[in-house]
């Protein structure tokens, strides 16, 4: 029987490549943050700030995403997000990630580059000892700022470049074109950085076409309007670009109305490299185990898709064909 259960969902080995550490505060450690750094949130507990977590469309999220972001301060505060994070990935075996971070929502409070980048570099490494969960950072350049912003963050981040093994591209999506950050791209590659981009969630799919056209972009993150252009999924199909889809978060934030009307598992076996990933679990009402959880119940996903989901990821990953093989032989 290829019935899908939690507990098998549990012990699947899983690998992420579409998270955003400070999508991941949970309100907890929120609280337990902003009281240590003597900030001031507008809740006063954490069901008021579940309750706060209803989102008709993006920008709802995002205002509340970056109220949370306030209560990190320090590079130990980084350091506890991301282990929190990766204690979870643990617990639900996740054995390998590639985050995202936000630099431009810190430093713009005056939080120091570095404080970021080596707080969540030393969880980093500390996972990889204790759990054996290997890992990429990537940066994100927030979108609704400028392409001018974006370069500055680009040479506060060139010091950390040991630490970081691509750049990406979030936050608002309508209105802001992926070409709008064609140059600062272009520098980050001639850096030997790799590049991603958020396009085609709330945006349309030719914003896929130009991430990859313009940003040269190794992978798309979200990318669920592409079923929109047949010539654009033809190209999916065919060049293997992989699509980091992060379910729960398109049906939080009404991309698809409800988790039945979603087309992953559609371009999945239409042979799109597809893959599941959980965007902001703290906000978005679950991890990666979740994910596939909901697609389980849902979509009546089989045993092989999630197989072939898990495969996908590990395919899309940026790490050696070593360490790609040893996680295939998971399986």
């Amino acid at each position: 029987m290829d019935k899908v259960s939690s507990k098998w969902l549990e012990k699947l080995p899983k690998v992420e490549l579409h998270l955003h550490l400070e999508g991941s505060l949970e309100p907890e450690l929120m609280f337990t943050l902003a009281q240590k750094n003597k900030i001031s949130l507008p809740f006063n507990t954490v069901n008021q700030v579940q309750q706060a977590y209803k989102f008709s469309n993006l920008q709802d999220f995002l205002d509340i995403y970056y109220q949370g972001a306030n209560v990190l301060l320090e590079e130990q505060d980084f350091y506890d997000l991301t282990w929190a994070y990766l204690d979870k990935c643990h617990e639900q075996n996740v054995v390998h990630v590639e985050p995202f971070f936000d630099p431009q929502t810190h430093t713009d409070r005056g939080v120091s580059f570095g404080a970021v980048v080596n707080g969540i570099s030393r969880a980093l490494k500390d996972a990889e000892v204790q759990f054996g969960i290997t890992s990429r950072l990537i940066m994100c350049f927030l979108r609704h700022l400028s392409e001018e912003e974006a370069f500055k963050t680009l040479t506060q981040a060139e010091p950390y470049l040991d630490k970081i093994i691509g750049v990406g591209l979030d936050s608002s999506e309508q209105g802001q074109p992926p070409e709008k950050f064609s140059r600062v791209f272009a520098k980050a590659r001639d850096l030997g950085l790799l590049t991603v981009a958020h396009a085609g969630e709330e945006g349309p799919a030719e914003y896929v076409w130009t991430a990859i056209k313009d940003l040269k972009v190794s992978r798309i993150d979200h990318g669920v309007r592409s079923g929109d252009d047949p010539e654009l999924m033809k190209h999916l199909i065919e060049t293997r670009i992989p699509l980091t889809v992060c379910p729960l978060s398109n049906t939080k934030l009404c991309v698809f109305e409800d988790m039945s009307q979603h087309n992953i598992l559609l371009m999945l076996d239409q042979g799109v490299c597809v893959t599941v990933n959980s965007d902001d679990p703290a906000y978005f009402g679950g991890y990666m185990t979740e994910n596939f959880l909901a697609l389980a119940e849902s979509l009546e996903m089989s045993k092989t898709q999630a197989i072939q989901l898990v495969k996908n990821s590990i395919e899309a990953s940026f790490v050696s064909e070593t360490r790609k093989q040893e996680m295939l032989n998971l399986l």
